[in-house]
């Protein structure tokens, strides 16, 4: 379900980007201001390389923010898997107790 909602909203973004790039081709100039650099590069990438690297900053400042809540689960995942051998253990025993 998963890999399918990823390809139902991934492939028209991917198309959608790709015809984003084929009509702006034409370069523009940019000018960053505090710095001399003066750049000249396709309006394509001047829109979706900065997207592009605003999504994979959001996306590792989820990641890293969903964090302790992966270890709590990691660590509630190791309590269970030992009292679950203690139960075993408990039942096995031929005292009952």
């Amino acid at each position: 379900m998963r890999r399918m909602f990823g390809w139902a909203v991934g492939a028209p973004l991917a198309l959608l980007a790709t015809v984003f790039a084929i009509s702006n081709r034409q370069w523009v100039a940019l000018d960053l201001w505090p710095v001399p650099i003066d750049l000249s590069l396709p309006l394509f990438l001047a829109v979706l390389v900065p997207l592009g690297l605003g999504l994979a900053g959001g996306a590792t400042l989820a990641w890293l923010a969903a964090a302790p809540a992966r270890r709590r689960a990691l660590e509630q995942q190791r309590r269970i898997e030992s009292l679950e051998r203690q139960l075993g253990a408990v039942r096995g025993r031929p005292d009952g107790g």
